[in-house]
């Protein structure tokens, strides 16, 4: 029987507290494993930072070496330049080379530079060739010289032939390390290749069939591979249906196929529709996080700019974009001073107009955003784009009534004057119909006229929005309030 002592009484306060407790708890070890995921764990990167300080170079090594690639090149992005430059002094050739592949632009030059050319030209044999020329092609030209000086001949050839295509293309994409197959062997005959040639470090999902011209006529997937008959041959099971990417196909649209088609790999052909490489996920995943962030900080205008970037480097990608919005601003203040002497007269002017610019411009800014995402993905052709322009017309008449509404009750509420009150209501719902009619039209017309949308959009949706806003809104208090 349990006694008085092994009783336990909580009042309402304790079990808030315990539960508070136990909340923190789980929290704690959601965290905790979580981390187990991932090699870089909080602990792995303090010990490693504390090495570095203490110039423990053999310990440093010895805790960077389990890590993944991808952990390291994380945990170099992570830390200060100047710890991260020590740490990589620290492991020279030790550091592994697809650990390059996986950091981002601005921190791999970093890197490079710590490392020397020599060096780098020691560690891309050991990458596919899409990741060599994706890391040398961003060099200067006398230090690509140097690398491919270095390079062994044979990889030198393909790095060459790579950088020959143009920048952004499929052909810069693609890895030359691929296995073909004629159409004529057997499933028995193509698994027994694959177990007696060199393909143990290569990473490919598909099997490409071709003809004595070296033409791709089909593929054939692993899974199905390996689960058919071995007396079966590979003209019976290949995938005739299946999409060759050109060359000199923009990357943008070689991730936009690979969405649509739920792709895994695919075969890139040369002028003469002759196989020439391949283009996996993992590079086109890439490509998709690249232009992303692209159309992301040219929509906020901060130019080509991170956390790692100095002080002037962030200072100049955004003084250019501070520096147009100064001028179009000056182009709403100017409409305001053509008001002047009725804002005096009414003060209540001054204290309304930033509502009605602001809802103009965030109205603006949502459409714009699904507009150039839209346009990204060519999701918008002739039809499409007559229907999205519709769409957000209804949608900013719709938001234009709700708005003007409650706008004018606000007015009326704050200053008691149903004029005032009117004038709100009419500014608020002409600024956001035309927020979203511009939203649309203006990234359809940059399309059209050849300039990013995603760089111009903004700029131009703001300054309509300040223009109508402020000259429909003082337009009127002029005539009806005066």
């Amino acid at each position: 029987m349990a006694t008085d002592t092994d009783k336990t009484f909580r009042t309402p306060e304790s079990a808030a507290g315990h539960a508070e407790v136990s909340e923190s708890q789980d929290r704690r070890d959601e965290g905790d494993r979580l981390a187990s995921l991932y090699g870089l764990t909080p602990k792995v990167e303090s010990a490693i930072s504390a090495a570095i300080e203490a110039g423990a170079g053999q310990r440093a090594r010895a805790l960077v070496a389990p890590l993944h690639p991808a952990d390291q090149a994380d945990l170099l992005e992570r830390l200060p330049r100047t710890r991260a430059a020590e740490l990589v002094r620290m492991l020279g050739d030790g550091l592994d080379a697809e650990t390059l592949a996986y950091l981002d632009e601005n921190t791999r030059d970093e890197i490079v530079d710590v490392m020397g050319m020599a060096a780098l030209a020691r560690q891309l044999p050991e990458l596919d060739t899409d990741d060599a020329v994706n890391i040398i092609e961003e060099l200067e030209q006398d230090e690509i010289d140097d690398v491919l000086a270095a390079l062994p001949a044979e990889d030198r050839v393909l790095v060459e032939e790579g950088l020959s295509y143009p920048e952004d293309s499929a052909g810069r994409m693609m890895q030359r390390e691929l296995v073909t197959v004629p159409s004529f062997w057997t499933v028995g005959q193509t698994i027994d290749f694959l177990r007696s040639s060199t393909f143990g470090d290569a990473e490919f999902y598909q099997i490409f069939v071709v003809d004595p011209a070296r033409h791709p006529i089909g593929e054939v997937g692993l899974g199905k591979l390996l689960c058919t008959p071995r007396p079966r041959r590979i003209s019976e099971i290949m995938e005739g249906d299946f999409r060759k990417i050109p060359a000199d196909m923009d990357q943008e649209e070689v991730s936009i196929l690979f969405r649509r088609y739920g792709m895994v790999s695919a075969p890139v052909v040369d002028v003469d529709e002759r196989l020439i490489g391949m283009i996996t996920i993992d590079d086109v995943i890439d490509v998709i996080d690249e232009e992303a962030e692209e159309d992301l900080m040219a929509l906020a205008g901060v130019g080509d700019t991170n956390v790692r970037s100095s002080l002037w480097e962030t200072i100049r990608g955004r003084t250019s974009w501070l520096l147009i919005n100064l001028l179009t601003a000056v182009v709403a203040s100017a409409v305001i001073g053509l008001f002047d002497a009725t804002i005096e007269r009414l003060v209540a002017l001054a204290v309304l107009m930033p509502i009605v610019a602001s809802m103009g411009g965030n109205a603006g800014t949502q459409t714009v955003t699904v507009a150039v995402r839209a346009l990204a993905l060519r999701q918008l052709d002739r039809d499409a784009a007559t229907s999205f322009v519709g769409r957000e017309l209804a949608v900013a008449c719709l938001n234009g009534i709700v708005f003007a509404v409650l706008a004018a009750s606000l007015s009326y509420l704050w200053f008691g004057d149903r004029d005032i009150a009117a004038v709100m209501a009419v500014a608020m719902f002409a600024n956001l119909v035309v927020a979203g009619l511009s939203g649309t039209l203006v990234p359809l017309g940059l399309v059209r006229a050849g300039v990013d949308p995603a760089v111009a959009s903004s700029v131009f949706i703001t300054t309509i929005t300040d223009v109508v806003g402020f000259f429909v809104f003082l337009g009127l208090a002029a005539l009806y309030l005066m």
